[in-house]
Parts: structure tokens; sequence; C-alpha cells
């Protein structure tokens, strides 16, 4: 597939594309690992101080995790929470919750600009990688 070959041959085709995936599929896994680890860091970054949450603790920026899960031609990776807090903290809370405390919360958003920042790159990025692999 390299240099632009044309392949008129299905076979030829066929196994050029099995060759090329052996190549794509662990350069595209580590692209994913790669954004997700930034992701993550810019998540933190956000949490650390106004206009995201103060987490005076840390306990909170240290329940953020990155899972990587390796699949056939590539990986998926997942970066969250299960900080009871995290919703809250991204959105803001307004209401009486299930103990009839009243609270006015406003957003912290520290997610949603981490994901803002990396979206418009991350083809290109993937892209990228996917082509190097293949030269």
């Amino acid at each position: 597939m390299s240099g632009g070959r044309r392949y008129t041959d299905a076979d030829q085709l066929a196994a050029a594309l099995t060759q090329a995936a052996t190549v794509v599929g662990p350069a595209a896994a580590a692209a994913v690992r790669a954004e997700a680890m930034v992701l993550h860091a810019a998540i933190l970054a956000g949490a650390s101080g106004r206009p995201g949450p103060n987490a005076p603790t840390g306990r909170y920026r240290a329940s953020w995790q990155v899972q990587v899960y390796p699949r056939r031609h590539g990986a998926d990776a997942v970066v969250g929470t299960f900080a009871p807090q995290a919703r809250r903290l991204e959105l803001g809370f307004y209401g009486a919750d299930s103990l009839g405390r009243v609270y006015a919360q406003p957003p912290f958003p520290h997610v949603s600009p981490a994901l803002g920042t990396m979206q418009s790159g991350f083809a290109i990025r993937l892209a990228a990688a996917v082509m190097g692999a293949m030269l």
C-alpha cells in the first residue's frame, strides 16, 4: 500500500491490507494511549483551581483514571472517575438533593474544556500516527 501502489488483483489488495493492519493497529493504539494521557493531564490541570474546582486535598484529582483497552486494530481509552462529586463540579447543582439539603452550586467546568482542546486535533494526530507507521 505504501508508495501509492495500485492493485488490480483482489488477492494482492487483501494481502496488502492485511500487512498494513499489522502496522497500523499498534500505531493507532499508541496514538489513542498518548491522547488519553494528554486528556487525563488536561483534566487534572483544570481541576486544580479556578476557573475549575478547587481540590485542596487532591483526592478528587487522584480519583481520575485512564484505562486503555487493546482492540484488534487499535485501542479504546476511557478517562474517567467514580468520584460522586464529579458531575456536580462539572455541571453545577441547583436544588434539593435526596436528603432534602438545598444547594446553589455553580459549575466549575474542567472536563469539557479539556475535551474541547483535544477534539480538534485528535483525528489529525491519529492519522499522522497511522500514516507514519505505513511509510
